[in-house]
Order: C-alpha cells, then structure tokens, then sequence
C-alpha cells in the first residue's frame, strides 16, 4: 500500500488551487454529518491521498465542505439517487459511482443497480481504476 501511495502522490498534478488533506477533526466532521464512521482502508485513503488529482476521476474529499467532490454532499446525492445508505460514495463516473460497503469493497453502482464490477478493497480500485483513468 505504501509503494501505491507513494507512486499515486508522483502523479499528482500540479494546479493553481491544489486540494487539502484532512485531519482527523475533518473526518469526524463528515463522519457526523454521514452518520457513519468511516473506517479502515476508507479511512487511510482520505488521509492520504485524498488531496490528488490525476486523471479523469475525482475521488471524493472531506477537507473543502465547499467543494464538488465533498463526501457528505455526494453521499446525500447518491443516497437520494438510490444508493443504499450502507454504501459509502467514493467517486462519481459515467453516470453512476464507486461506493464502499462495510466490510471496505469497492462496488460500482449504475441505474440503481450494482454491476459485477467489484474490488476487494479501496487500494485494488485505485491501482485498477484511478491510475488508469
């Protein structure tokens, strides 16, 4: 995971507005207004590289409760949409979005339903989606 995190930060773009890590006090902030812990790999992700941008997928933040990508504002969207309220957003695409069950896989979500797409944990999904997008 290490090695992952290390190469996903070298593809971080440079922008003339970069995005902010959180700190805990932010992600509990967005744990309270979820109703949810957000916990685990989920967790380590938004940490630690929840402040990249790379390609053409824009994972969601916890640290700019102004911003688009704003979990607690994507999971009310998704939610609303349909999405199970066990199912955590982690990003929007094509229509539909990435989420995170509780046991930490990452599914893909479309038309109110799920697809086969399926990861076993969120650092398969972003070698195997992120980085190539």
């Amino acid at each position: 995971m290490d090695e992952l995190i290390e190469e996903l930060r070298a593809l971080n773009l440079e922008v003339l507005t970069p995005l902010e890590l959180p700190d805990e006090d932010q992600i509990l902030d967005a744990e309270s207004q979820l109703l949810v812990t957000i916990d685990g790999d989920f967790r380590e992700f938004l940490l630690t590289v929840s402040d990249v941008i790379y390609g053409s997928l824009e994972p969601v933040t916890v640290a700019d409760p102004n911003s688009h990508t704003y979990l607690p504002e994507v999971a009310a969207i998704a939610w609303d949409q349909g999405l199970s309220r066990e199912m955590l957003p982690l990003c929007e695409a094509d229509g539909g979005y990435y989420c995170v069950d509780m046991e930490g896989q990452v599914l893909f979500w479309q038309s109110g339903e799920f697809t086969e797409d399926k990861w076993e944990h969120i650092w398969y999904w972003v070698q195997d989606v992120w980085m190539a997008s």
